[in-house]
């Protein structure tokens, strides 16, 4: 089972049609179960750059989990707070989808806040639902929570902010049973395993971050902002993750990281 990350198409922006074709041949070697995507479909929220980014999607032939991002909003005021989801919504009728099958569970939480431009954040209620539906997940499923605003520092330059009480966040979502937690928002790759950056003590099972660079890329003279994606690929005791970016003219895969799953760390290689 493969899961295919996106985020950030910002459609309406600086197009870029050879990227676009250049996935569909990949997915189908790929052969995901699914794609999430985090978010920033359009770039200003316009009806036309929802319908232009909701066609390209729908045209990858594959299953999909789609939260909004902060420019999926209207840019202009008072529709940015007087209706705010009404387009996104139109086009995958909630803010905050789940996805089920028997080996894999994800949850889509809607990290926008109207009068936040760049930060957003989580209340407890939608921790709480994250809860509730990864408990009902099969025994061996992955459980993921899908948002678009990042819970882990960029590798690069960034001034954008993460997910508000980013610390309380992850913690609830692991508590909540997360073993998978996606995001996109600041255009650069980046995944951890919880343990790499915070002390926690006593059995606390693994949880990878991870974040997905755009596939837009709106601002091109901009350094620090790649185009990938991520692939998913879980087994028993571990969890398989596979970044391909955007590079001379086609996707090449750039990097491949394993991490476990459960309460143990990955058995050692012998020297």
């Amino acid at each position: 089972m493969r899961l295919l990350h996106l985020s950030d198409l910002h459609a309406g922006s600086v197009e870029e049609t050879e990227i676009e074709r250049g996935l569909a041949p990949l997915i189908e070697r790929i052969d995901p179960q699914l794609i999430v995507v985090t978010g920033d479909l359009a770039h200003r929220g316009r009806r036309r750059e929802h319908e232009r980014a909701a066609a390209y999607l729908r045209g990858l032939g594959r299953p999909l989990l789609v939260t909004p991002g902060n420019h999926d909003i209207p840019y202009t005021f008072p529709a940015r707070f007087t209706r705010p989801w009404a387009e996104f919504e139109r086009q995958w009728e909630t803010v905050e989808p789940e996805f089920r099958s028997e080996h894999v569970i994800v949850v889509g939480l809607n990290s926008v806040r109207p009068w936040r431009h760049q930060s957003g954040g989580i209340r407890s209620p939608q921790i709480e639902r994250a809860a509730h539906l990864l408990a009902e997940a099969p025994a061996g499923a992955l459980r993921v929570v899908a948002l678009h605003h990042h819970l882990i520092g960029a590798p690069w330059r960034s001034r954008k902010k993460p997910v508000a009480k980013r610390s309380a966040v992850l913690a609830g979502l692991v508590d909540a049973g997360a073993e998978l937690i996606l995001a996109g928002h600041i255009h650069q790759a980046a995944v951890s395993e919880r343990h790499e950056f915070e002390v926690v003590e006593g059995d606390v099972c693994a949880a990878v971050v991870a974040i997905a660079p755009g596939l837009g890329r709106p601002r091109p003279n901009r350094l620090g902002e790649a185009r990938g994606f991520h692939v998913y690929e879980p087994g028993e005791q571990t969890l398989a993750v596979h970044t391909y970016i955007w590079r001379g003219g086609e996707w090449g895969l750039t990097a491949h990281r394993v991490f476990p799953r459960g309460l143990g760390p990955l058995a050692a290689k012998p020297s």
